[in-house]
């Protein structure tokens, strides 16, 4: 096992790695920047590191300072969390290099899995379904013109290096189509200095859900059930829960086994995510792999009883899986609201600012996850979350009461936060009987 890990993220994420390493009795190296110099649960950590200004390029981008902060401090191994470098090829072949391991898939693995479109022909060689769509990026617009109208309208422009939502674009005819390529092109480059596309049909009224996979270096590879991400704005997820509310079992089963043999075909290890879309008969298509722990673990962890973070660390130790699907149990229903730093009210536009007082939910059946506290002065460099809140329910009905309860209770003071639009949100039918899809958000600010 390893003596001393390296934290190569920032805020709630890097708090929940140093949890698990502090638990495991491993010592921790947090990195921070200038903007997070402040931060306490740099305290937490055995040793910290500045590795530059608040800007991430400069700091939680920087692969050569996160290496020497590194190199400096003796660290067996770096965990770069979600976001930033979590799926950077490069990233983790530069750690191999220096022979400091990488919590998390190997490069060869990330390369193929980081590309959305290298993604969807691995999985369809192996019959997994994708939806009808670029075999390659796109090289100009005629060519995007051209294959629209071979799909149909609508369709959606994406990132190839692409995640989080970013470098994503709806088209209904063709004017709207070369309006927005260029635009996700700009913002593909921006956020992933890559700035190929593809075009994939939109599946209309479709249901996001994921499977979370754990796969060791023995050959182990096994599931944790799937999570619903359907509720989301802007292609980025507000709430997932667990067990998904809208499929049926028989579509539960192929789902798993759908991202078992992706996982399998190519020598997957570590934690990850097959993400789907799934239509109102239950048909579904692969969209993606994430090769990286998900900001939404925790619902997981909830339902299945394993530390997922804790079996990261071990399996890159060269540990077995210490589970058998078979052995496998799911108790309950969890759902976890992402708490931003955002006004609903103005576009969910980002509201960084002093948090003045944070008055925590508790109580049976609640977990928060989360770095902030009163007197917090969040930067404006970074993601807006500043809180999963995560509960747990013996079903669906008791998980919503106990979240009923939490949002009640949760108090943020000084900024605009998401907290009452999901107090609403939870209260209209649609979602409270679990018969929503991936436009529900849209719906529902719309007719608000």
């Amino acid at each position: 096992m390893f003596s001393r890990v390296l934290v190569a993220n920032r805020g709630e994420v890097a708090l929940r790695i140093i949890r698990a390493c502090t638990e495991m009795g491993i010592e921790t190296v947090a990195v921070y920047s200038q903007a997070d110099a402040g931060a306490k649960y740099l305290e937490f950590a055995t040793d910290t590191v500045c590795i530059g200004p608040g800007p991430a390029s400069e700091s939680y981008l920087s692969i050569p300072r996160i290496i020497a902060a590194a190199e400096i401090t003796n660290v067996d191994a770096i965990h770069p969390g979600y976001g930033f470098l979590a799926e950077e090829g490069n990233f983790a072949e530069i750690c191999e290099e220096s022979n400091i391991v990488f919590i998390g898939p190997r490069s060869d693995v990330l390369r193929k899995m980081g590309n959305k479109i290298e993604a969807r022909k691995i999985a369809r060689d192996r019959k997994i379904p994708v939806l009808p769509g670029s075999d390659d990026p796109i090289e100009s617009d005629e060519e995007a013109v051209k294959l629209a109208q071979e799909i149909g309208y609508p369709v959606m422009i994406k990132a190839a290096a692409g995640g989080g939502g970013r470098g994503m674009r709806i088209a209904h005819n063709e004017i709207s189509l070369r309006n927005m390529l260029s635009l996700a092109r700009a913002e593909a480059e921006k956020a992933f200095k890559d700035d190929s596309v593809y075009i994939e049909k939109v599946l209309e009224r479709a249901r996001h859900v994921e499977v979370q996979i754990l796969a060791d270096n023995h050959g182990n590879v096994l599931h944790l059930g799937e999570r619903d991400c359907s509720i989301q704005r802007r292609y980025q997820k507000l709430i997932e829960e667990t067990p998904s509310p809208g499929i049926s079992r028989d579509t539960r089963e192929a789902l798993v086994k759908a991202a078992v043999q992706l996982a399998r075909s190519v020598n997957y290890t570590n934690a990850g995510t097959v993400e789907f879309l799934v239509g109102p008969r239950g048909r579904f298509y692969m969209m993606e792999v994430n090769a990286r722990l998900q900001v939404e673990h925790p619902i997981t962890e909830q339902v299945s009883g394993i530390d997922i973070v804790r079996e990261q660390i071990r399996i890159a130790a060269g540990e077995r899986l210490t589970y058998s699907q078979k052995n496998m149990k799911f108790d309950g229903v969890a759902i976890e609201c992402r708490i931003n730093a955002e006004n609903p009210m103005n576009g969910f536009r980002a509201t960084p600012g002093r948090i003045t007082e944070f008055v925590p939910p508790g109580g049976p059946g609640v977990r928060l996850d989360t770095h902030v506290y009163s007197g917090y002065d969040m930067p404006s460099y970074y993601d807006s979350m500043i809180a999963k809140l995560i509960v747990h329910g013996s079903s669906r009905g008791d998980a919503l009461n106990i979240l009923r309860r939490a949002l009640g209770e949760f108090r943020v003071e000084g900024i605009k936060t998401t907290i009452p639009f999901y107090r609403d949100l939870i209260e209209h039918r649609e979602y409270a009987s679990g018969n929503y899809d991936i436009y529900f958000v849209d719906d529902f600010v719309g007719a608000g």
